[in-house]
């Protein structure tokens, strides 16, 4: 499927009052600042037509219904297609190929439009002027690293909670898909005008955090000769006795107790600080960095948001007293069945502090917006997370969540098993130095969150059009190559006329770099940020034909140069501002 068809596959309605504010404020903007999209504009002349036509008498009067616009599967159908007169049809009370052609005669001329062409059973094609994409080029330029910004989330607070994984062992492969699924959209939420706040929720109080500070313990113990078990359920992996290590070689034996004591309870605290700065750096390997790693044992401050909660809660009457544990009565508020919130031992459940962390966030710091990304294991905690935010004052559709599916690991057609021995993983760190940090974020991002993905090791490391990021990325180096060649050879795309840029090959990658906008604001939309690997798969792909059918620098035509010098700067833009946005890098060679 062409880009086209897979940026728009169920259309893209718009309502008409928004387009004109958006037109309107694009106007009023300084030059720089985003502009509105052609599609909004392409909208705008359809809803035009309509009103056109119902003064002039060719359609009855009627409601303006919402305007919807899709990119056709095939460029011969036109850049835009307007299914309008299928859907007013009854209310017209004519053949939906007659309300087309009613249309097609009040469409006001716009620079950006070569043609409109009605289309069996009732569309109205939209074809854009050749001269006014090539001018497009130009504005790429001029927006050049801030091009397909957009002002959908200005003046709004976006705050994104993602991997979050428990800092009782290693980051691992699975959690990698998480965290190139949200610095990915963090990125384009903030190219969106949206101020952005990454955070990294620390799981460092409770049961589990208890259960590795003992496991350290013995593991500790163990480096002196003691022979002493692992406690039940704990931490297996070797990791363990790395930290153990670690812990001996900085402080000796400060923390040993005589046998059969208990450990300090400092000695646990101190193995999971290295846990989480060790988690830290995998992610920063990987690319990724937070805003802030928001401990929940601060939650439970004394005067903190765990208090306040579930103080809330009680004076609300959404606190009952059963079997010896504390329940939250989310039955009220339409759940299933109710929660618990503190256990018989006293201890807070997951889902008690979760409240609180989300309470501080929608409430308390006041976020418009609050992204979860979490595993598709997470996906019964969702609902009940949503009804315990209504509890305590928060807007419930201000949060979304975000599930992503498992990852299968591959060498070609083998699987590679994820745990290679008992309590040791794949971890994320052993990836990233194995493919390198751009293949592991472009291959994270192949497939929506939705679909299950397999990773496979082998093609991440190929150097060939096999592997998608080192085919976009190699477009980059050549267009960077060809430049380079030019101002080697005295030529300059300065004082360039891209009405030139005419040939088929040409038009297809000015259409390719005009897309990008509407990219960026699908992703926001959908929350969806695996349309970029997509998109730059297809823009690269365009720009290789474009290189194959066209040749760029030609000493007996200087001014088609220039115009194809300015068009392979326009693409290295555009690309460049892809591959950022995904948070990779865009190479000068390879």
């Amino acid at each position: 499927m062409s880009l086209l068809g897979r940026c728009s596959k169920r259309g893209a309605t718009v309502h008409w009052p928004l387009v004109k504010s958006r037109l309107a404020d694009a106007a009023a903007k300084p030059t720089g600042r985003p502009k509105a999209l052609i599609r909004d504009e392409i909208v705008a002349l359809t809803e035009q037509a309509l009103a056109a036509a119902q003064a002039a008498g060719d359609l009855p009067q009627f409601a303006t219904p919402e305007i919807t616009t899709e990119h056709p599967a095939r460029p011969e159908h036109g850049d835009f297609s307007a299914n309008l007169p299928l859907r007013i049809q009854g209310l017209a009370r004519m053949k939906a190929i007659a309300v087309a052609e009613a249309l097609q005669r009040h469409v006001p001329a716009h620079p950006a439009v070569d043609r409109v062409v009605v289309a069996p059973p009732g569309f109205l094609n939209f074809y854009l002027a050749p001269g006014w994409a090539a001018a497009q080029v130009d504005t790429i330029l001029a927006e050049g690293d801030r091009y397909a910004s957009l002002d959908l989330g200005v003046g709004k607070r976006v705050q994104l909670e993602y991997v979050s994984a428990n800092p009782t062992g290693p980051i691992h492969v699975g959690n990698g898909r998480g965290a190139a699924i949200g610095s990915a959209l963090a990125n384009v939420m903030a190219a969106a005008g949206y101020e952005v706040a990454q955070e990294y929720y620390v799981n460092d109080a409770g049961t589990q955090v208890a259960i590795f500070g003992r496991t350290l313990y013995a593991r500790y113990e163990q480096l002196f000769g003691r022979e002493v078990e692992i406690p039940e359920n704990g931490y297996p992996g070797e990791y363990m006795i790395e930290v153990a290590k670690l812990v001996k070689e900085r402080d000796g034996d400060k923390y040993l107790r005589p046998p059969g004591e208990e450990a300090d309870p400092a000695f646990g605290r101190i193995g999971l600080d290295m846990m989480i700065e060790g988690i830290r750096a995998d992610l920063e390997h990987m690319g990724v960095t937070y805003d802030r790693w928001y401990s929940e044992r601060s939650l439970m401050d004394e005067g903190g948001p765990y208090g306040e909660v579930m103080a809330l809660l009680r004076k609300q009457g959404q606190v009952v007293e059963r079997e010896g544990a504390t329940w939250f009565t989310s039955t009220d508020l339409g759940e299933s069945k109710d929660n618990v919130l503190i256990r018989t031992d006293g201890q807070p459940t997951y889902y008690a502090t979760d409240i609180a962390y989300h309470y501080d966030k929608l409430v308390k710091r006041g976020f418009d917006r609050a992204i979860d990304i979490w595993g598709a294991d997470h996906q019964g905690h969702v609902s009940r997370v949503k009804a315990a935010v209504t509890a305590v004052g928060g807007d419930a559709n201000a949060l979304d969540v975000l599930l992503y599916q498992l990852v299968t690991l591959r060498r070609g057609d083998v699987v590679v098993p994820l745990s290679k021995r008992a309590g040791e993983i794949v971890t994320l760190r052993d990836v990233v130095d194995e493919v390198g940090r751009d293949a592991t974020r472009f291959f994270f991002l192949l497939t929506g969150a939705n679909q299950t993905m397999d990773f496979d090791l082998e093609l991440a490391k190929k150097q060939s059009d096999e592997n998608p990021v080192y085919y976009v990325q190699y477009a980059h180096a050549r267009i960077a190559g060809v430049l380079k060649r030019a101002v080697d050879e005295g030529h300059s795309p300065d004082g360039a006329d891209v009405s030139l840029l005419v040939h088929d090959s040409e038009q297809t990658l000015l259409r390719k770099l005009l897309l990008l906008p509407e990219v960026v604001e699908k992703i926001v939309e959908e929350l969806a940020p695996h349309h970029l690997t997509h998109y730059a798969q297809e823009l690269a792909g365009a720009f290789h034909a474009f290189y194959t059918q066209c040749r760029v620098i030609q000493a007996d035509e200087p001014a088609l140069t220039k115009a194809r010098l300015r068009l392979l700067e326009a693409t290295r833009v555009v690309l460049a501002r892809t591959l950022g946005l995904m948070g990779i890098s865009a190479p000068d060679s390879m």
